[in-house]
């Protein structure tokens, strides 16, 4: 039986997937705590903070969806997929003529290729299989092929129909899974599933496979990267490692909970400057929860705890969602552009979910995303 989600009440990409990954990371954390008990159990403060976070969330979903309905009269339906669909891109083949913003778009994906294929180049190796490799990968290189290749190779699927775009897709998530950071690879996968789920006419089962690729790039990197280092011996296989992982996180969340107000700021002030001034957020987490100068992440709840307390977590939430959810209802009626950004930060968001809001790329796709809202909005309420 052939399954098309076009024809499915059901959002599987609605912002409240965030609630869903949250309560999965939970599920997943699990094991490490109760069943091989590798890692002492948190207590109820951890559930409970979860529990408001996640409920602002979801307060300032339905709260951006009333306002959009009401005040700028936005098509707001659970199920804008099958409005939209005429506005999805017309199918390509190789041989038919590029345009000239699609040349153009093609050109910045194959900047961002390049770039990253000169940053392996200068390490002399691949840092996938050495932890002191990996450790250097993180070059002004990198970082500016990331920006350039991620909503170049978005914009494209979002605009341009043509399955030959899929080997740039490819080839650029190889290179980035060769730097032996999960992030990126998957930030990649993510973004470009979504893209092309509100793009196009997807069958379910093209979904799960794309879905299961992406858990083998988290298991495979992330085990793979792990074995490279040296200095570390570890015995667990690569689920045992993802349920270690992030039971780990989980438990830094809790000294995050009982150390709120910590670095008053001090995580925010280093996220968007760090990367120019050498240091690192989240080593500033390490330290001030366990006292340790490593990196160290604190899922999407934790950097917001440490910098401002419950307060700002709530706020951080009911942020995340109004941007979110905005743009999500405007893609879905305006495709093109709007769906590369709405893709590329609902995808990095779930990668907060584990990692916390803590590098400052992702802050330039969320401007980008707030940017391309009051636009929108602004024509809308002048009637352009």
């Amino acid at each position: 039986m052939n399954f098309k989600l076009i024809d499915k009440k059901l959002d599987l990409f609605h912002p409240l997937i965030i609630v869903v990954m949250v309560i999965l990371f939970l599920i997943i954390a699990m094991p490490m705590w109760y069943i091989y008990r590798q890692l002492p159990y948190p207590n109820i403060d951890l559930y409970l903070y979860i529990g408001i976070g996640l409920l602002s969330f979801i307060l300032g979903i339905f709260l951006t969806n009333y306002f959009l309905k009401n005040k700028f009269k936005i098509f707001t339906s659970e199920n804008p997929r099958t409005k939209s669909f005429n506005l999805n891109p017309q199918k390509l083949s190789i041989f038919d003529s590029y345009s000239k913003n699609e040349l153009i778009i093609v050109s910045f994906v194959s900047i961002g290729i390049l770039l990253q294929v000169i940053n392996i180049a200068l390490l002399g190796s691949i840092p996938l299989f050495s932890a002191t490799l990996k450790a250097k990968a993180a070059t002004k290189i990198w970082l500016i092929s990331y920006i350039i290749f991620l909503p170049s190779i978005n914009i494209l699927l979002a605009k341009y129909n043509r399955k030959s775009h899929y080997l740039l897709l490819i080839i650029g998530l190889a290179l980035f899974a060769l730097t032996g950071y999960r992030t990126t690879p998957i930030g990649i996968m993510l973004s470009s599933l979504i893209t092309l789920y509100y793009s196009r006419d997807v069958d379910l089962k093209y979904i799960i496979l794309a879905i299961l690729a992406i858990v083998i790039v988290l298991l495979a990197v992330g085990f793979i990267a792990v074995q490279a280092i040296s200095w570390q011996h570890w015995s667990l296989n690569p689920i045992e490692l993802l349920s270690y992982r992030a039971a780990f996180t989980l438990n830094v969340l809790s000294k995050a909970i009982t150390n709120q107000c910590a670095t008053m700021g001090k995580l925010l002030y280093t996220t968007l400057t760090g990367f120019f001034t050498h240091s690192d957020a989240r080593v500033l987490v390490g330290q001030a929860t366990l006292g340790r100068a490593h990196s160290i992440t604190s899922t999407i709840f934790g950097p917001a705890l440490l910098d401002f307390g419950i307060l700002g977590m709530i706020v951080q939430m009911f942020l995340i969602a109004l941007i979110l959810k905005t743009l999500h209802t405007i893609q879905n009626n305006k495709k093109s552009i709007f769906t590369a950004f709405y893709s590329i930060l609902l995808g990095q968001t779930i990668i907060w979910i584990e990692t916390g809001p803590s590098d400052v790329v992702v802050y330039l796709f969320y401007l980008i995303g707030i940017l391309l809202i009051i636009k929108t909005l602004w024509r809308l309420d002048n009637g352009v």
